[in-house]
């Protein structure tokens, strides 16, 4: 059920974002972002935990700077697997949406109390 709690506040996120940000980041339809919230999960699952123990030096040394900049390349690479109705203007577009999902998803999980 967390799996797809995490979903819909993504997707609401992608849509809010999109929507306050239309010249960095586009997104056609919620439809289009909730598929997005799901491949990045499932990017997040399956392929970030790799990214991450890979660049465990370069993370200690960035004093953990670098896990924002692997959060923008899962944000990349899940706009590149679902194409141009979800996509971003650069790299900095996809590390400042990955930003404002970090903090999204920090209160959300700390004050509401999703587990």
């Amino acid at each position: 059920m967390y799996f797809w709690q995490r979903v819909i506040i993504n997707a609401l996120v992608f849509i809010a974002t999109a929507g306050f940000l239309p010249q960095y980041f586009h997104v056609s339809s919620i439809w289009v972002s909730l598929i997005a919230a799901a491949v990045l999960g499932l990017l997040n699952m399956i392929v970030k935990p790799i990214l991450v123990v890979l660049s465990l030096p370069i993370t200690i040394m960035s004093l953990g700077f670098f896990y924002f900049v692997i959060n923008g390349l899962m944000l990349e690479l899940t706009s590149k697997l679902i194409g141009t109705n979800f996509q971003f203007s650069s790299f900095g577009a996809a590390f400042f949406v990955a930003l404002i999902l970090s903090v999204v998803n920090l209160v959300i999980t700390n004050h509401l109390g999703f587990k």
